[in-house]
């Protein structure tokens, strides 16, 4: 029975994930940096996100748009996953400096794909070292 492998670019046709930066977390040295690093990222606010947007407006715009949502807002947003379980991913963190933040998720946005995402609430310290 013969073997089959994958080619060597299987996962091109993967679509990594694609954030957005909600309110608590949207710094504009975060966005920035992840931005010069190649990473698909918007933020609170944007082109179709306003200042006062409130959570709900958040997660929902993120998920329309195809973006995990990153967060610091646990319990609203804990609440929110539970009422719209079909969203496109939401990651959790507690508050931390800037140079805890962008090496985990640099390595969530290498490491997983936009469809591990659906539907999915994770915390950020699962790519914390």
């Amino acid at each position: 029975m013969p073997t089959f492998w994958p080619s060597k670019n299987w996962n091109q046709n993967v679509a990594k994930p694609r954030l957005h930066l909600d309110a608590d977390t949207s710094k504009k040295s975060l966005f920035k940096t992840l931005l010069a690093h190649g990473h698909d990222v918007t933020r609170t606010p944007c082109a179709w996100m306003a200042l006062d947007a409130n959570d709900t407006e958040q997660l929902l715009g993120a998920t329309a748009q195809g973006r995990v949502i990153f967060t610091f807002n646990v319990r609203d947003y804990m609440e929110l996953a539970k009422r719209y379980p079909h969203h496109a991913g939401i990651l959790f963190s507690a508050q931390k400096p800037m140079p805890e933040l962008l090496p985990a998720l640099e390595m969530m946005l290498n490491e997983t794909d936009d469809q591990d995402w659906i539907g999915q609430v994770r915390w950020l310290n699962d790519w914390l070292k």
